[in-house]
């Protein structure tokens, strides 16, 4: 719709340049109400709303159109800007999450300055929560309006530009970490890689196989570990911590303390002589990555493809730190090498950095919040990590399955959602749980020929080739019984139940409750967070879900990307999920760093805030209230000072300022007062 009188006797006003429109009277609005297929359409008059639009102060042309977002949306708000000399822009549509980029450039495209641009979301502010009927319609209107009011003040706005520090940060050493390494590494960047435990590897280096394939985990595992530890690119710093990050996307500096193994990383030559020499005849202490089903000594190697390939010594068990008498046989026997220093400190490393990537992973639920289930009070019941271990050719027993007692178990329980879809303890699905389940009823099968029953909810098998590998389990004779069990006891009502664990069960097939006696019991446990997820959350400025995992930018368009630019996430940090989905988005992340690292320089967005020295009265109150960490206190002139590298425009800084000396671009005074009076017009 053309408003010819708002165009009347304008066009010379003009001077030819939409950017020279600065005076109210010249300003020229086009109005683009979206369809947005039925999304809007649906419960939205649009015609209606693009027709009041064309009647309102200084609005030259309103129209609406299915898709806006689509190429002839966008050409339709080009070629008006060229012939009808527009120098504002209003689009009623989705969020600005979404699109706001999107017409921003079509808006730029056509000549005029892209901040001269306003969105409305008439999406999930007006259809999405509004039935059909007048009053959503009229909401539209009165949300148009007040863009119509606003964008006469906008003004010209240029965006930034910072560069972007070739190098990159991943901090944590699994499957994701290692995966988003070597692909950076590889693209010819310089990795930094921080692993707070001993070696990488992660949970994935406990595996015995792999589902739905059966590939040996070690296998897939270990070349890349000892490519990680061989590239040129990639430094490696295990058994260590980020603990503090400073700056901006692209000059990110950070401080790495490395806690003392000592044991020096490269003078040490992997022959673990050390280790048979120390005065501990016999291993005495439990093994943590065995979970304490085998033992070791208080000089050791995590399992022997550890990477690095180095010892390290527990302060907590070694002789020398508890009482300073030990015979120190384990440095006579590294002889001139040197590499065991028993005096060695923490140090700190400081980083300067570009990107980041964080694959943290996650940690198993703990079983103990579920304590019906009989874990820690009967011997035999056992968590699926720990069965990972013993079906582990590498594990405490050699692979071989026994019970505590030291016999093969006849029959075998294994119970899904340990932790997982249940509203006592964690709602979501942890999304493994039901293959590693079959694939561990295959592997104790196959090592022990016991009859294996699976206890589960649902079974859930979505990937590629886990249909079939269920199918496989089910001619090979293991038992599923479809229902919660309700608790796991040792308590016998007939002969068949003596010196057994009893699961009691609803069979929701059989629509009966059963008691299944059973050698012994397997705890399918679900994904949690890390237990630190919270303090990591605050040193990297980023964001978690409801449930404590890392929030995303946008679960569908950005999953690996974060609110704070620079900063990107991959593998179960970021949520439960697979070792090919893990691999997948490390490299989705390696990709979107890498886009910044190429590219050489970051555009930041003009939505900043800054401060009126001339009226700051120097009280810092914005300070603490920054979320970003971007105000800092001048004390040459007294004065606040915002880094506009830093700051992400949320206005809370200027919200709080007494003195009114902070301003914001985009959402000045005269253009929220005046949204404000376009809102309340017709009240």
């Amino acid at each position: 719709m053309y408003n010819e009188q708002a165009d009347g006797g304008r066009r010379e006003a003009d001077g030819g340049s939409p950017e020279a429109a600065t005076r109210e009277a010249d300003v020229r609005i086009g109005v683009y109400v979206c369809h947005c297929g039925s999304n809007i359409a649906g419960v939205v008059d649009v015609k209606a709303v693009a027709e009041y639009a064309a009647a309102l102060p200084h609005v030259v042309v309103a129209r609406d159109y299915k898709y806006m977002c689509s190429d002839p949306g966008q050409e339709l708000i080009q070629q008006d800007i060229r012939e009808l000399r527009l120098n504002r822009v209003v689009v009623a549509s989705c969020s600005p999450l979404l699109h706001e980029h999107t017409f921003r450039v079509a808006t730029e495209k056509g000549g005029l300055n892209p901040f001269f641009f306003h969105l409305v979301n008439i999406r999930e502010h007006d259809s999405w929560v509004h039935e059909k009927g007048a009053a959503a319609t009229t909401k539209a209107k009165d949300l148009v309006r007040a863009a119509v009011r606003r964008v006469v003040y906008h003004r010209a706005l240029e965006t930034r530009q910072v560069p972007v520090h070739p190098d990159v940060l991943i901090v944590g050493g699994g499957i994701a970490g290692i995966h988003a390494a070597l692909t950076m590494a590889n693209a010819g960047k310089k990795v930094y890689l921080v692993e707070r435990q001993a070696t990488i590897g992660g949970y994935m280096a406990r595996f015995d196989k792999t589902f739905p394939t059966l590939d040996c985990a070690a296998c897939i595992l270990t070349p890349k570990m000892s490519s990680v530890r061989s590239h040129p690119n990639i430094t490696l710093w295990t058994y260590s911590d980020v603990t503090q990050v400073e700056g901006y996307v692209g000059n990110y500096r950070v401080k790495v303390t490395r806690h003392p193994r000592y044991v020096h990383e490269d003078l040490c030559v992997g022959c673990l002589e050390c280790i048979d020499a120390c005065v501990y005849k016999d291993a005495r202490y439990p093994d943590e990555f065995n979970l304490g089903l085998g033992k070791r000594k208080p000089i050791y190697i995590p399992f022997p493809q550890a990477t690095p390939t180095v010892v390290l010594i527990d302060p907590d068990t070694c002789i020398d730190f508890k009482a300073g008498k030990c015979k120190k046989t384990c440095v006579e026997a590294c002889g001139d090498r040197h590499a065991i220093d028993l005096k060695q400190q923490e140090e700190v490393r400081e980083i300067q950095v570009g990107t980041i990537i964080l694959s943290t992973g996650f940690q198993p639920f703990d079983v103990s919040k579920t304590p019906y289930y009989g874990y820690g009070t009967y011997p035999n019941v056992y968590t699926s990590l720990e069965v990972e271990r013993l079906v582990n050719a590498s594990g405490p027993t050699g692979g071989e399955v026994k019970l505590r007692d030291g016999h093969k178990p006849k029959s075998i329980g294994i119970v899904h959602c340990v932790g997982s879809r249940d509203v006592t303890t964690n709602r979501w699905c942890s999304r493994v749980c039901c293959m590693y389940s079959l694939k561990l009823a295959h592997l104790l099968h196959e090592r022990t020929e016991a009859e294996v029953f699976n206890f589960y909810i649902d079974m859930r098998t979505p990937g590629k080739g886990f249909e079939e590998f269920y199918q496989k389990l089910l001619n090979e004779g293991v038992h599923f019984i479809r229902g919660r069990v309700a608790e796991v006891t040792d308590w016998a009502l007939d002969p068949s139940e003596e010196h057994k664990l009893v699961i009691r069960v609803e069979d929701t097939l059989l629509g009966t409750v059963r008691r299944i006696p059973v050698d012994m019991v397997v705890l399918s446990v679900g994904l949690e967070p890390h237990a630190d997820a919270q303090d990591v959350r605050r040193l990297f400025n980023i964001s978690c879900s409801t449930e404590g995992f890392f929030l995303e930018r946008h679960p569908k368009l950005a999953p690996v990307s974060t609110f704070t630019d620079g900063i990107f996430l991959a593998g179960c940090c970021q949520g439960p999920k697979d070792i090919p989905d893990t691999v997948a988005q490390a490299g989705a992340a390696a990709a979107e760093a890498m886009v910044l690292i190429d590219r050489g320089h970051v555009d930041l967005e003009p939505n900043t805030a800054c401060v009126d020295e001339n009226a700051c009265s120097g009280c810092k109150t914005c300070v603490p209230m920054c979320a970003y960490s971007a105000i800092t206190f001048k004390d040459d002139v007294k004065r606040a000072w915002i880094n506009e590298a830093l700051c992400k425009g949320c206005g809370t800084c200027v919200a709080a300022c007494p003195s009114a000396s902070i301003h914001q671009n985009l959402f000045e005074d005269d253009e929220i007062f005046s949204e404000i009076a376009g809102i309340l017009e017709n009240v």
